[in-house]
């Protein structure tokens, strides 16, 4: 690289992996950003040893747009790991400064919000890209790759899930990203194809037992948001996509019963003694001392398969926590590939616009790009 300067927005555990990433990879200037500029202090002091003089903590808020603004000067591109809803805010703010965008995304209702700036982006000459993580992120992409390798494909299924290395009961998980994320997966719907055509299916619904090479046997069900834009680009395309959530046996269970009992609801409701709530907002404050394991150890499962005449192939990622640089199989699944995206918009290797993953960023120089990091992601075929 040189004189790429970039933004990484949220200097929590997903925006300090990003920029290690970037970093690593030779970025001249990362700029890690927080509305709490001490915490991005301490990040940046963290990554001192592999961006030594090229790092820089600063603070502003991602509702702000002037301080934003300020941090926005001069960068190529800003990778957001703030909230999933601050992102419309930020990408506007990225379209007025003329520098890329991408996000880890999660929400496909603010994902659209980012898409409906197609035409300012490309007016202003720069790239916006939302739901660059892990699924939705990186799952998009190895489906775009994997629909090249195997042209004839008509049947696309997606699995992933950030499971403990160790599971603790009751839930057989831990928290690897927030409370609110986490909640946002279980609620609501996921969107698939079925025949061809878009379909909704309820959060935490069609469960089915996958063996998963490596870790044996886990459930599978189906959350929001995984699929993000991907029924609507391949309808027609495809005759079946749908995204389903890996867990331990047992944990949708539980779950469904703080679903059927109204817990995930976001409606306040009154108490006896007279104050409202909102009851998703105490499910969360319950679980989440109960969910958060300091200092357990992950690992992400994911596979993609495709199938075509004759033929299917599969996409396999399984990755543990790095003990050498201390981050989680989370943070590296999520933000690693989201850094190769802002990169990629950085050196112009990407469509102008506002434009879903799959799309804009061409997946096979993606993929040459990812091989550079420590994930070990396997492709195979074999005939049906």
């Amino acid at each position: 690289m040189s004189d790429e300067c970039f933004v990484v927005l949220g200097a929590g555990m997903q925006g300090t992996a990003a920029a290690y990433d970037l970093l690593r990879a030779g970025a001249t200037e990362v700029r890690l950003v927080d509305r709490d500029e001490a915490l991005a202090a301490r990040s940046a002091e963290r990554l001192a040893g592999v961006g030594t003089g090229r790092v820089r903590a600063m603070g502003a808020d991602a509702g702000d747009p002037a301080t934003l603004g300020k941090a926005l000067h001069g960068a190529r591109a800003l990778l957001s790991a703030v909230p999933y809803f601050l992102n419309p805010n930020v990408a506007r703010a990225c379209v007025q400064a003329g520098v890329g965008y991408c996000d880890l995304g999660g929400n496909t209702d603010v994902s659209a919000q980012v898409l409906a700036l197609h035409d300012r982006a490309v007016a202003r000459g720069i790239t916006l890209v939302p739901d660059c993580g892990l699924a939705p992120g990186l799952a998009n992409t190895l489906l775009a790759a994997a629909l090249q390798r195997i042209s004839s494909a008509r049947h696309a299924r997606m699995f992933c899930g950030g499971l403990p290395q160790q599971p603790e009961p009751p839930f057989g998980y831990h928290l690897v990203f927030s409370i609110a994320g986490l909640l946002n997966e279980y609620a609501g719907h996921a969107e698939v194809l079925r025949n061809g055509r878009p379909h909704e299916v309820r959060a935490l619904d069609e469960v089915e037992l996958l063996d998963f090479p490596g870790l044996g046997q886990l459930e599978a069900f189906a959350t929001s948001g995984g699929t993000s834009t991907t029924p609507r680009t391949y309808e027609g395309r495809l005759d079946t996509l749908e995204y389903k959530t890996l867990r331990y046996p047992g944990h949708v269970a539980m779950m469904r019963a703080y679903r059927d009992a109204g817990l995930f609801d976001e409606d306040p409701i009154a108490l006896p003694d007279g104050t409202r709530a909102r009851p998703r907002d105490v499910l969360s404050a319950l679980l989440l001392p109960r969910l958060h394991r300091p200092g357990a150890h992950d690992r992400i499962a994911l596979r993609v398969e495709v199938r075509g005449d004759g033929v299917q192939g599969a996409f396999t990622l399984l990755d543990h926590f790095d003990t050498s640089t201390g981050f989680s199989a989370m943070e590296r699944c999520t933000a690693f590939p989201a850094a190769v995206v802002a990169m990629m918009i950085a050196r112009g290797e990407t469509a102008l616009g506002a434009v879903p993953l799959e799309t804009g960023v061409p997946a096979e120089p993606f993929l040459d790009h990812l091989s550079q990091r420590d994930l070990k992601l396997r492709w195979t075929e074999e005939p049906l």
